[in-house]
């Protein structure tokens, strides 16, 4: 994941809105408590998350990998009033550690926490959503993405995280293994979908933002 100038990246995050201390808090207790910290979406993406939401003004936002929480509440400060944030997560391991910082967040009325396998939760949430941020197993976000498709309103976004997999996608087809044949076809298949307007966002390890027509 880091193929990315770390000067420039440092510099950027010196000129950014700084980490507020509970998204601090989740970031270092993330890297000294959990296996594989760098799933975290951390301070650059954080804010990068948070601006969109804040510009967007969802109503609805459906998250599928809630991991540590970092990213749900980076998301969730764009909500309209009487807003809602889904976030799905199978490992129930770090169920106990996310709902405590959402408690700390004052965001348990807007957020609802799903354990659970994402492709038999999703059809059970009947909402209708302005963002769905796409940030959990690799092999099926193209499933993920034909799953959630007709709840996404018209106009609002589908943001899939790790599209350039540190950069491996630019690997040739023969070498790439599994996770990086996945994130390929995901963009390639996004890329050639008529419905949407999408642009590739290589920020940290590249976002695909895809709007709904």
């Amino acid at each position: 994941m880091d193929f990315i100038d770390q000067e420039i990246e440092a510099y950027s995050l010196k000129h950014s809105q700084p980490e507020t201390e509970l998204l601090k808090k989740i970031n270092r207790e993330t890297h000294a408590k959990v296996l594989m910290p760098r799933m975290l979406s951390g301070h650059l993406q954080g804010n990068v998350l948070s601006m969109f939401s804040k510009m967007i003004q969802p109503k609805q936002i459906l998250e599928i990998g809630t991991y540590t929480g970092y990213s749900a509440i980076c998301l969730v400060q764009g909500l309209q009033p009487g807003g809602k944030l889904h976030t799905i997560d199978i490992n129930e391991e770090l169920e106990k550690m996310v709902r405590v910082y959402i408690d700390e967040a004052g965001m348990t009325d807007k957020i609802n926490y799903y354990i659970g396998n994402a492709l038999t939760i999703i059809p059970t949430i009947n909402e209708t959503f302005d963002i769905i941020f796409i940030d959990a197993d690799k092999k099926n976000y193209s499933r993920y993405y034909d799953l959630v498709f007709d709840k996404v309103s018209s106009g609002g976004y589908i943001i899939a995280d790790n599209v350039l997999w540190s950069g491996k996608v630019l690997d040739a087809p023969d070498k790439m293994d599994a996770e990086t044949k996945a994130m390929d076809e995901f963009n390639k298949k996004i890329n050639s979908d008529n419905r949407v307007e999408n642009m590739l966002l290589p920020v940290r390890d590249g976002l695909m933002i895809a709007r709904k027509k």
